[in-house]
């Protein structure tokens, strides 16, 4: 049995209607209608998400790899969420040689990650490289005081500002940006403060 820490999601050790849950699950289900082909699921943690992803979308999708640097989240992912469409490996997300070993993908998924990598560049590089033309990336984020500076999250390097992240894309033909606020995932709304930030980028 895996550990929780709280820097990951295990759903069985959380109740139902845990509001971080109730997030990644709906980050998830925001993706699905952008998932065939080829999927990576950067960070996947714990499996439930790459699993559902699946699920939901195999009539479109031939694979789903999910990564994770914990060997722990890996071999629990394995036993708690098998899915035949998907495969669970213990890897670096800024590890230079990951295009080369993994190949390329239609769609990258990626949530609550970017906060997590010291070696910022060399992610969003791999993310880029691994990424066939015209394919997606959805990626999101919690919003802070910016790149450098302290967050109060134990597990977080740093929390970007939204001007920041979405500076991050511009090497993308075309980028959209929407916001959470608990489940709700829409294009923003005047009045209305959004902790997470979210970008749907084509490359």
């Amino acid at each position: 049995m895996i550990k929780f820490t709280g820097e990951r999601i295990i759903p069985e050790l959380m109740k139902p209607t845990n509001g971080l849950l109730l997030e990644h699950l709906a980050r998830y289900q925001f993706a699905i209608p952008y998932a065939k082909g080829r999927v990576l699921d950067f960070a996947c943690g714990s499996g439930f998400g790459s699993t559902m992803v699946a699920k939901a979308a195999k009539k479109e999708i031939d694979e789903v790899i999910g990564i994770d640097l914990d060997a722990d989240s890996i071999q629990y992912a394995k036993g708690a969420y098998y899915h035949p469409l998907v495969t669970f490996k213990q890897e670096d997300a800024a590890d230079p040689t990951l295009p080369e070993k993994l190949g390329l993908f239609d769609l990258v998924m990626s949530f609550e990650t970017i906060e997590h990598v010291q070696e910022e560049q060399q992610f969003l590089d791999n993310i880029f490289n691994m990424l066939k033309p015209g394919g997606k990336l959805v990626i999101s984020t919690p919003f802070g005081s910016g790149r450098g500076k302290p967050t109060n999250e134990p597990f977080h390097i740093h929390q970007l500002t939204e001007q920041e992240f979405q500076a991050l894309f511009d090497s993308y033909t075309k980028k959209e940006f929407y916001y959470q606020r608990g489940v709700l995932v829409d294009s923003g709304r005047d009045g209305l403060y959004y902790p997470i930030g979210i970008a749907v980028c084509t490359k």
